[in-house]
């Protein structure tokens, strides 16, 4: 089982590129469970035709003792498994936290062992790299890490953040800095600026994701753009990526 966290700024288009990569995956053959760990909880719902599932969190509260894994994982496109981690009441809690609450409540029900993922794919906001939001770069989570930028100044300063965590958690040998793809916004000189700043986080770019109004008319249905427009250019760049992470993160073949 290999386990690959996706980072990055909220807006940046990292939730669209996890769950299309997600979708390339399973029809490469792989069996990929996707965890949204993100308080709004929108990471899988283009997997499962647009509506949210329920959240860990909402579920703990609802079924407490009487929780099973069937409450909180949710089967969607080309036979992934979804499951968002969810977030506490707004002004109320810690986001962090919740998602350290989810995973714990996974693993107690043994999801992974159940479903046997061959890959696991954890959609994680970038913003802030507290305790909570970097749960996936310790404890044995996360295999390689991946993070979704832009040009844009926020967007990789959101980025260089996430690299400098990693090297923390680094020395004590948890997950490792994989690449960074860049999800196009056509920035001036957006490509030479993405670049210097993978050198400079000791890094690179693995794919350069193209603009498309492909992407959006996909997900106006509630699919991944891999599922509702399979023969497009754009759906070919996805499965694209999921090639090149396979070699990145050194994914056995099925």
């Amino acid at each position: 089982m290999k386990k690959i966290a996706i980072y990055g700024k909220g807006g940046i288009g990292k939730s669209t590129t996890a769950s299309n990569l997600t979708a390339a995956l399973a029809c490469q053959g792989y069996r990929v469970m996707q965890i949204g760990c993100d308080p709004k909880a929108d990471s899988t719902k283009n997997l499962v035709g647009g509506k949210r599932i329920t959240t860990v969190l909402d579920q703990m509260k609802a079924k407490g003792d009487a929780l099973t894994l069937g409450d909180i994982t949710f089967q969607g496109f080309h036979g992934c498994i979804c499951t968002e981690a969810g977030g506490p009441t707004p002004g109320i809690g810690c986001a962090g936290r919740g998602i350290i609450t989810a995973f714990e409540q996974l693993e107690q029900l043994q999801a992974y062992e159940h479903y046997q993922p061959d890959i696991v794919i954890y959609d994680v906001l970038g913003d802030v790299v507290c305790g909570g939001f970097a749960m996936p770069l310790r404890g044995g989570y996360a295999d390689d890490v991946l993070v979704v930028t832009s040009g844009e100044m926020m967007s990789l300063y959101a980025a260089s953040n996430i690299s400098q965590a990693i090297r923390n958690f680094g020395r004590r040998g948890y997950a490792k800095m994989s690449g960074l793809i860049l999800n196009s916004r056509n920035v001036t000189k957006e490509l030479e600026l993405v670049s210097q700043a993978a050198e400079e986080m000791g890094t690179k770019i693995i794919k350069v994701m193209p603009r498309s109004d492909t992407v959006w008319k996909a997900e106006e249905q509630g699919k991944t753009t891999v599922e509702a427009f399979p023969d497009s250019e754009m759906a070919a760049e996805y499965m694209d990526l999921a090639r090149i992470v396979r070699e990145v993160c050194q994914i056995e073949a099925v």
